[in-house]
């Protein structure tokens, strides 16, 4: 059977264009649906994009018109804080990989205080971007910035740490709620006589993150559903990482196991070492030189590893796929459950 299709050469816009009589800008604006455009020329350009079979090409399009695509970051300082500057290290890369292709961002980055915070999301909001990667340390500040970037109906993208609502926006982290469940059974592990729980939440100044507390649940939700581990005894203490003379012997007396839902287990893992006390397994998280070191020594027994850097590109690489391939990309990424003991870490 022989096909009545004509058959045409793959058509530019440039080539459309032409053949229309109007300019490339004009195709533009038609084949993305924005800006005024008489209903003549709209007509006939349809038209000779039907009759051709014109299939765009993103990147042709993109370099043709000298297509920007402008991101904002808006994370703390990094200078003190290593996780930070680890996430920040998979941004600047994922920057500089699609930096060709007409992205480039802005950093916004706040000290680590809800007043800093909210003074940068400001400055973000009274900006012209196409997309948003940001982390939701402080829950209420974020919430109310959310609320207020989501009017300009732009693409969001969060890191670390989620906010269940408003909705609207993508994630690219752990779920904080079965991180928290792994590391109460990695407590359990190979425990059968009666055992004190101790939860040191370490915090700087505030620790308003969701992510926190979400890890907290789920540990204990692991006991809740194990209900045949009768032999577990649980306390927590709080102290701010800028007295860590709060810390005393005192407090380790009979424990068997430390959670540690952040970043900062060196802490614990230090005061034990040169208080020489020994035989308390410790959980924390992330692959900070510190938490490496002590590792290591065999201090810290487990780190829950969050990929921090992959989190960063991951982030960006979303973003990228979204506005400039204008791919279909899904909305959650959860970061697999790494578990680093000193005999695999590399």
């Amino acid at each position: 059977m022989i096909s009545n299709l004509k058959r045409y050469p793959i058509i530019t816009i440039k080539e459309i264009a032409r053949l229309a009589n109007v300019s490339t800008g004009t195709v533009d604006r038609i084949i993305h649906n924005r800006g005024q455009v008489a209903q003549e020329n709209i007509d006939k350009v349809n038209a000779i994009i039907e009759e051709y079979g014109y299939k765009r090409n993103i990147f042709a399009s993109n370099l043709a018109f000298n297509k920007k695509f402008k991101f904002a970051v808006l994370l703390p300082q990094f200078s003190d804080l290593e996780y930070w500057k680890i996430q920040m290290r998979g941004i600047e890369k994922a920057e500089k990989e699609f930096k060709p292709y007409g992205v480039s961002i802005s950093y916004y980055l706040y000290d680590f205080d809800p007043v800093s915070f909210v003074r940068m999301a400001q400055n973000v909001l009274e900006a012209d971007f196409d997309g948003l990667l940001f982390a939701p340390i402080f829950y209420d500040e974020s919430v109310r910035f959310l609320e207020e970037f989501q009017k300009k109906d732009k693409p969001i993208v969060m890191i670390d740490s989620d906010i269940v609502e408003p909705k609207g926006h993508a994630y690219v982290g752990q779920n904080a709620f079965k991180s928290g469940f792994l590391a109460g059974r990695l407590t359990s592990f190979a425990v059968k006589e009666q055992r004190k729980v101790l939860i040191v939440k370490i915090t700087r100044d505030i620790e308003a993150t969701s992510v926190y507390l979400q890890r907290i649940d789920g540990f204990y939700s692991f006991f809740r559903q194990n209900p045949q581990l009768t032999h577990f005894k649980f306390s927590e203490i709080t102290i701010n990482d800028s007295s860590l003379n709060q810390l005393d012997k005192a407090m380790f007396e009979g424990i068997s196991s430390v959670f540690v839902p952040n970043s900062r287990a060196y802490i614990v893992a230090q005061f034990l070492e040169e208080n020489q006390i020994n035989g308390i397994r410790i959980i924390g998280y992330d692959l900070l030189e510190k938490n490496i070191e002590y590792l290591k020594k065999g201090v810290i027994d487990f780190l829950i590893n969050q990929k921090p850097e992959e989190q960063g590109y991951s982030a960006v690489n979303h973003l990228y796929k979204k506005l400039v391939l204008q791919e279909a990309v899904e909305e959650t990424y959860y970061m697999p459950l790494e578990i680093i003991v000193k005999e695999n870490f590399d």
